[in-house]
């Protein structure tokens, strides 16, 4: 198992998928991420359609939980986040930006993946 340390200045799934890149990392277990993020897009599926995507934009500060799977390299993470008024949102993850604080992303590599 190893760690990706997001940064201030850092989104995300770019420096994820950077750093899967430089460890040749094709495929993996999202273990577990948590940390905080500034901004985000997540999507959700509307009611009537599983196969839709209804993405939104946040522009605010998240406290933030997520696991996932790497696939031919590419990281797909689904998150939880907590905000102002003890509120959550959940979803999948399209981007995330850190700004203030950081985002830590542990991840096993798996190599018999079906």
């Amino acid at each position: 198992m190893f760690v990706i340390s997001v940064k201030p200045g850092q989104e995300v799934i770019e420096t994820v998928t950077m750093e899967l890149a430089n460890r040749s990392v094709s495929n993996g277990a999202i273990v577990s991420l948590v940390g905080a993020i500034d901004s985000c897009c997540i999507s959700n599926m509307p009611k009537g359609d599983a196969k839709s995507d209804i993405l939104t934009e946040y522009q605010q500060p998240f406290e933030m939980a997520g696991t996932g799977e790497v696939r031919g390299g590419k990281p797909h993470i689904h998150c939880i986040l907590g905000r102002e008024g003890d509120t959550s949102l959940a979803g999948h993850l399209h981007w995330a930006r850190v700004d203030t604080w950081f985002v830590h992303v542990y991840v096993e590599e798996l190599h018999d993946v079906p």
